[in-house]
């Protein structure tokens, strides 16, 4: 059998996808604007040897497997596909054509990530965000643009721009910390340090910012210095465990929660409560799945292997459930999921935008699982299998006081801008 009679066979016709391979064989319009093209036989062993995410994730990242076009259409077009349609016969002459290829088991490429050490220990999790998030400042300005935020921005309108937006995801959590001029914030896992410099530039704050990256820490001190910011503000290079201070106004967790680890949640949010006064908010802004019955990590998954190593989401009920128990009452909570579909639509714009400049920066394999991976999680909170959920906590004072108003108004300007 050849390949392209394999493909014909597993994908429909009207999913417009076209195909051809190094076998010869073609399927599907060649016309199309998206076209898988299998480049090696290696890309079938991967395949066949991992029939799954990670299969197609190591022929891509290794080249032996291409998508012509763009990969959130072709992607969108290819999933969720079932295969229902597939007779007992076509089962077994698909076995039969791809079990030579199952059992050569090829290396897999050089970025795959297999962590070891004590799961969520401090020098695991440092390893794992290294990986990640010490790519290359350039490299991620090509991808996230002039606000280096990494996080889902929040769109007033559909058509705003990405830096429109980040600065609104911003200021919406501004606004719901309930910040004024005086106060004391501590932003766990802040990245660049973009909400320290807006919180403190608008709403005259004094913020303290953790990253376990040392490069964020660098690039984010230095924009705080630049900004003549340096008396109120500080990012640190540090496990917010490690943080000492205590007594603050408010606590921003803006996408460090799906890095924590879902057994260590009590702790966590345990340990934020205690930094609070009395009457202080704390906002988590997390990714999580729809609902708690999914898994809450894929420690074999494309995500896991190559993106975020230990790397956990779980529902948002879970991460509520464990906010509240640690002592939090919740005040407030929203799904962002199509925002961070517009989000991820912008970076994936930019990296190819900047296609050449980001190879030369990180190396074509790390662009490639780039473009694969964000373009994989457009599709997923387009369809609903991540969401994207702000929870707002508040510490109770004497007599269960809030500190909060009766409607308190998020979607308006603080009264003293």
């Amino acid at each position: 059998m050849k390949l392209a009679d394999a493909f014909s066979m597993i994908v429909p016709a009207e999913r417009e996808v076209g195909f051809r391979a190094y076998d010869g064989s073609t399927a599907g319009p060649q016309d199309s604007d998206v076209v898988l093209d299998v480049r090696t036989p290696r890309a079938v062993e991967y395949l066949a040897g991992s029939p799954n995410q990670i299969g197609l994730a190591r022929a891509y990242v290794n080249g032996d497997l291409e998508i012509v076009g763009d990969a959130y259409t072709a992607l969108s077009r290819l999933y969720p596909l079932p295969l229902d349609h597939l007779t007992w016969g076509d089962k077994l002459a698909l076995a039969r054509t791809f079990a030579p290829y199952a059992f050569k088991r090829p290396a897999p490429p050089a970025l795959e990530r297999r962590q070891r050490g004590r799961r969520h220990s401090k020098r695991r999790d440092a390893d794992a965000i290294h990986h990640h998030y010490d790519v290359s400042n350039r490299f991620y300005s090509y991808v996230l643009g002039p606000s280096m935020a990494y996080t889902c921005a929040v769109y007033p309108t559909a058509d705003a721009s990405l830096e429109t937006a980040q600065e609104e995801k911003f200021d919406l959590v501004c606004r719901k910390l309930g910040l004024q001029p005086g106060m004391r914030l501590l932003d766990v896992g802040c990245g660049w340090g973009g909400l320290v410099l807006h919180a403190v530039k608008n709403y005259g704050v004094n913020a303290i910012g953790v990253t376990l990256s040392q490069q964020q820490a660098l690039w984010g001190q230095q924009a705080i210095d630049d900004a003549g910011l340096g008396s109120s503000a500080q990012i640190r290079f540090s496990d917010y465990r490690d943080v000492p201070e205590s007594g603050f106004d408010a606590v921003s967790s803006i996408g460090l929660t799906e890095h924590i680890g879902r057994a260590n949640y009590p702790s966590y949010f345990s340990f934020l409560y205690g930094k609070l006064r009395a009457e202080g908010r704390m906002l988590n802004h997390t990714i999580t799945r729809p609902s708690d019955e999914w898994k809450s990590h894929f420690r074999g998954s494309f995500i896991t292997r190559y993106v975020f190593p230990d790397g956990e989401l779980s529902g948002p009920a879970q991460v509520m459930t464990a906010m509240n128990s640690a002592g939090f009452e919740i005040r407030h909570e929203e799904n962002l999921r199509e925002h961070y579909a517009l989000t991820l639509k912008a970076w994936c714009e930019n990296l190819e935008a900047n296609w050449d400049a980001a190879v030369a920066e990180g190396g074509l394999p790390v662009a490639r699982v780039w473009r694969l991976y964000m373009a994989a999680s457009r599709l997923g909170f387009d369809i609903d299998q991540i969401q994207l959920h702000q929870m707002l906590g508040g510490k109770l004072g004497p007599g269960g006081s809030s500190g909060m108003p009766l409607r308190p108004g998020f979607d308006r300007a603080p009264t003293f801008v």
